[in-house]
């Protein structure tokens, strides 16, 4: 990871890193979905990991949460190997996430959900604990007196506060954000920005899938480009997005 730092010209602080990503390899069939790819992440980092639709950017987010096994590599957090253990082991473990389609519990109230991801996350309350820090979150997302609300009455807004803060009530030691700011309107959008912005700041270790290249350029450290299953870049948020085969990615030979 340091000389990945340093290549990116970013400096190399020693810290070890809390999330490894070795040679990771997922096979559909004769489809690579993701080839090989490596990266690490250092505690209180946000990284970017872009590319076009299509790239394998949620597979590999499937396979860090253990929603699926890898076909080959390892993915360690704090050096001890999770890939290949179930979901329930992995969020247990400090891996938290949100969905590219916004998953709540549509039977619990909006209380209910975030206590859930207290209850079965990495920090695991209970009781009148789980339900204070439930209320914390939701204020702490813009869910303040909300939390009797059942789920069908959130706007779509505020259906990902609650998948977020549902994700956080675990404490998590990384959080995966799968293009969390995806069909937010610009009032919308602008709110979301701030809102990750707080918990980069608040040290939260975060990897984002996103396409939302504003976000990319204010919230992350770094980027993790990927095409076809591929890393094709990784590096300082400005180095990768003027690189050449990034650019002929995402817009084709054309305008690279």
């Amino acid at each position: 990871m340091n000389a990945a730092l340093q290549l990116a010209g970013l400096p190399s602080s020693g810290t070890a890193p809390i999330l490894t990503v070795e040679a990771a390899r997922k096979v559909f069939g004769g489809l690579v979905a993701v080839n090989d790819l490596s990266f690490d992440v250092l505690p209180g980092e946000l990284i970017g990991l872009i590319g076009p639709n299509g790239s394998g950017k949620t597979t590999m987010l499937n396979l860090i949460s253990g929603a699926l096994k890898p076909t080959a590599g390892t993915i360690s957090l704090d050096d001890r190997r999770i890939s290949g253990a179930p979901p329930h082991v992995i969020a247990r473990s400090g891996i938290a996430r949100t969905f590219q389609l916004v998953r709540v519990l549509p039977s619990l109230t909006v209380e209910e959900n975030v206590i859930a991801g207290a209850v079965f996350g990495h920090m695991r309350l209970w009781g009148g604990d789980a339900k204070d820090f439930a209320h914390s979150l939701l204020a702490r997302v813009g869910l303040v007196g909300r939390a009797d609300m059942p789920t069908t009455a959130l706007t779509y807004i505020d259906q990902k506060r609650l998948e977020l803060a549902r994700a956080l009530a675990g404490d998590p030691r990384v959080l995966l954000l799968d293009e969390w700011l995806a069909g937010l309107n610009p009032s919308e959008l602008q709110i979301g920005i701030e809102l990750i912005g707080a918990l980069r700041e608040e040290g939260r270790t975060i990897v984002m899938v996103e396409h939302v290249m504003d976000a990319i350029r204010s919230l992350c450290d770094r980027c993790v480009v990927m095409n076809t299953g591929t890393k094709i870049a990784e590096g300082a948020v400005g180095d990768v997005l003027s690189d050449p085969e990034v650019i002929r990615a995402y817009l084709g030979d054309s305008d690279a």
